[in-house]
């Protein structure tokens, strides 16, 4: 298979037009169009627990580049390192990048590690409009006491935390007090 695990890496990027990319003989910018047709095949990959996002939406995607070896590689890096979604994730993106590039593989990079402030602002949308509060931005220090998301259908922070597990492990379940609805929230981290 065609997947590693690391916890860093470099970028490889050249920036003359003109310049040889490191997968060889392929000048830079067909190299550069070759990633952009990968970058845009894996973008859409849905997140199997909340299809209504990709993998671009929610922050997984990192990179789409050359390695120093000269092979075209995706980087993603999951919501967090137990995540069960990962695998299904990996095998989806694999299947992506080969029907553009056959010689693509998946590198998985645990730092830095995945934080809700990668969420696009499309993505903050989509949860809201599929019901789940998104979550607030942590910044540079996650320190929010009192934080009420507001509800996803009628706009109230006058809610309720239920339960601080929802359908899955990234997600709290809440009640609005003002139209009385549950809702999921997708935790921040």
């Amino acid at each position: 298979m065609s997947t590693e695990t690391r916890s860093a890496s470099t970028d490889v990027h050249g920036s003359s037009t003109e310049a040889r990319s490191s997968s060889g003989d392929v000048p830079r910018s067909s190299a550069e169009a070759c990633l952009a047709e990968l970058r845009e095949a894996v973008a859409s990959v849905p997140d199997p627990e909340i299809p209504v996002l990709t993998i671009a939406d929610l922050g997984i995607l990192r990179d789409v580049r050359w390695a120093t070896d000269g092979q075209p590689e995706v980087v993603i890096t999951p919501t967090y390192s137990g995540c069960p979604a990962t695998e299904a994730i990996r095998d989806d993106v694999l299947s992506r990048a080969h029907a553009v590039l056959p010689a693509a593989r998946v590198v998985i990079e645990l730092a830095p590690a995945w934080t809700t402030d990668w969420i696009t602002e499309a993505g903050r949308h989509k949860l809201a409009e599929y019901g789940i509060a998104p979550p607030g931005r942590t910044g540079p220090v996650a320190l929010q006491l009192g934080r009420r998301p507001a509800c996803p259908r009628c706009g109230s922070t006058d809610t309720e935390l239920i339960s601080r597990f929802g359908s899955t492990p990234c997600k709290a379940l809440r009640r609005c007090l003002g139209c009385a609805e549950p809702f999921d929230e997708f935790k921040p981290l």
